[in-house]
């Protein structure tokens, strides 16, 4: 009697890659990108008025002499970064699956909310090369916001079971 493989009673499964947005979810990362913005304007706000306005005083110009400066801009920088950070580890904690995934699609997301502001924001003129690295820091943000969220995660005893890779764990 020969061995006929199409006639086994389980179909073999299928070997298939997984997309890039397979596992992931909307809703968390809108809402990390919503708290990453609040969470921006928040953080350069207190930043402002702990820090540098008891330095410049209360004028309007000082406020917009500063944040164009060298030293204002990168501080905007690495808050906005934080802001990035703060709002991926959320999303990434709520999606509770794919954190450093759903920590980089904040940051992709909140490009796409600064080039708005950008645009809405005429006529405050922001040096290219400020731009370009906010945009280079944006995704590395939100993943490491991902990357926390998962060590969170496994610190406090919510780890994932052990992958199979298909296999059904008979020998």
């Amino acid at each position: 009697m020969q061995y006929d493989p199409r006639q086994s009673s389980s179909p073999p499964s299928p070997i298939e890659p997984t997309g890039f947005f397979t596992g992931i979810q909307v809703r968390p990362i809108i809402a990390g990108v919503v708290i990453d913005t609040i969470a921006t304007i928040v953080l350069v706000t207190a930043y402002y008025s702990l820090f540098v306005a008891q330095e410049l005083g209360v004028a309007e110009d000082a406020f917009a002499e500063y944040w164009n400066s060298s030293e204002g801009l990168l501080t905007s920088l690495l808050i906005g970064s934080l802001g990035t950070m703060i709002g991926g580890f959320y999303a990434a904690h709520k999606a509770k699956t794919l954190e450093m995934k759903h920590g980089a699609l904040v940051g992709i997301g909140s490009i796409i909310v600064g080039l708005v502001f950008q645009a809405m924001e005429s006529e405050r003129e922001v040096p290219e090369w400020f731009l370009a690295l906010s945009m280079v820091a944006a995704i590395p943000a939100g993943a490491l916001g991902g990357f926390f969220a998962e060590m969170f995660k496994n610190a406090i005893g919510g780890s994932r079971s052990p992958r199979t890779g298909g296999l059904s764990g008979r020998g």
